[in-house]
């Protein structure tokens, strides 16, 4: 079993990770489905031979000893940068390789919402959230934020990652990346200590918990713009999230403070084309204004929704709006679009046209 050569199927064939595991054959994710890549079975003795030659280093060795479970960065010369999670799997190793892409790209080649964005990288602090589940794009959304962050303005940027992923050279702007295990304890730890060393922008990997939930809202409010991501696939469900990390006796205090900090919310999924290789994000966007910003603060975050499916004026769009104007564009088979799609009534309603009536 050559890795070297596994790896460079997945990067020519564009793939987003590679499965291997004993006894079968090694399999990646192209355009979304998962693919048979070689027909050769990985023996039980060849899968411990992968996962030693991959967590090289006796440190790895020993977390993942420890723990069956690890992330890490792994690059192969001449071939590409990639995120490695090995875990256990009927007592012998599994792994799943993400392809990192070195090269850094713009919002309009990720056919992201540049307009947006743009307005979200001169915001002088706050918080902004990127939210969807894993592999919908978030971490590539987030480098390319900071790319142009670091090319029009003078800033001080802080990475906390587990792992790091994409890699920043200095231009306007001075990057620290920072990665879990290696540089810093946790993320707490280390935003405990990026509050004090003038830190612009803090891009903390993801959120998991409520010290570090508190420890953002902090740096926040000390003038920092902090960026960070959620595995839930909307606005509504992000900011439920962060509501109910605190006990229900501080939910009205967190509300408020939601309220005057966030700055807006991007929920991403990637689906396959048709109208080439590969694959587009669809994506909902709200932008906190005054009345979402009021609802917020009342407790009415169900009702958001409503106000983003009307706030087009104001840069937001709903999902299954962005659904639709994919299909229409030819760009994502509509069959597709409704698997997809949260609601697949809202869903057919918005592709004929027809305005489903809130109170």
């Amino acid at each position: 079993m050559n890795l070297r050569e596994l790896f460079k199927i997945m990067v020519t064939k564009e793939a987003s990770d590679m499965f291997l595991s004993t006894d079968t054959v090694p399999r990646a994710r192209i355009n979304g489905t998962v693919q048979i890549i070689s027909s050769d079975v990985i023996s039980k003795e060849m899968m411990i031979k992968i996962a030693e030659h991959l967590l090289g280093s006796e440190e790895n060795k020993k977390r993942f000893a420890a723990n069956f479970d690890i992330d890490f960065i792994y690059e192969e010369p001449e071939v590409g940068r990639f995120r490695i999670n090995v875990s256990k799997e009927r007592g012998y190793p599994s792994i799943c390789a993400r392809h990192v892409h070195t090269k850094v790209r713009s919002f309009e080649e990720l056919n992201l919402p540049a307009e947006l964005l743009y307005k979200f990288a001169e915001e002088p602090s706050g918080l902004l959230i990127l939210s969807g589940p894993a592999g919908s794009g978030k971490s590539t959304a987030i480098a390319s934020l900071i790319e142009t962050i670091n090319l029009k303005f003078e800033k001080h940027i802080v990475t906390v990652e587990d792992p790091i992923e994409f890699l920043f050279e200095d231009k306007k702007s001075t990057i620290n990346q920072r990665e879990l295990g290696t540089d810093v304890y946790s993320y707490v730890a280390a935003l405990r200590h990026v509050i004090q060393q003038s830190a612009d922008i803090i891009y903390i990997g993801t959120i998991r918990d409520e010290e570090t939930m508190r420890a953002a809202i902090t740096a926040t409010e000390l003038g920092s713009f902090v960026v960070t991501t959620f595995h839930t696939i909307n606005a509504v469900q992000a900011i439920t999230r962060i509501v109910n990390f605190f006990p229900p006796y501080l939910h009205e205090e967190i509300r408020m403070q939601l309220s005057i900090i966030l700055k807006g919310v991007i929920s991403l999924r990637l689906l396959p084309r048709i109208d080439k290789p590969g694959r587009i994000p669809a994506y909902e966007t709200m932008v906190v204004t005054p009345t979402i910003g009021r609802l917020i603060r009342e407790g009415k975050i169900k009702e958001i929704q409503n106000f983003i499916d009307e706030g087009e004026l104001f840069g937001m769009q709903s999902f299954k709006k962005s659904l639709v104007n994919l299909v229409k564009a030819g760009t994502v088979n509509e069959e597709i679009a409704r698997v997809f799609a949260e609601s697949k009534d809202e869903f057919n309603l918005e592709l004929k046209g027809v305005k489903r009536y809130q109170k």
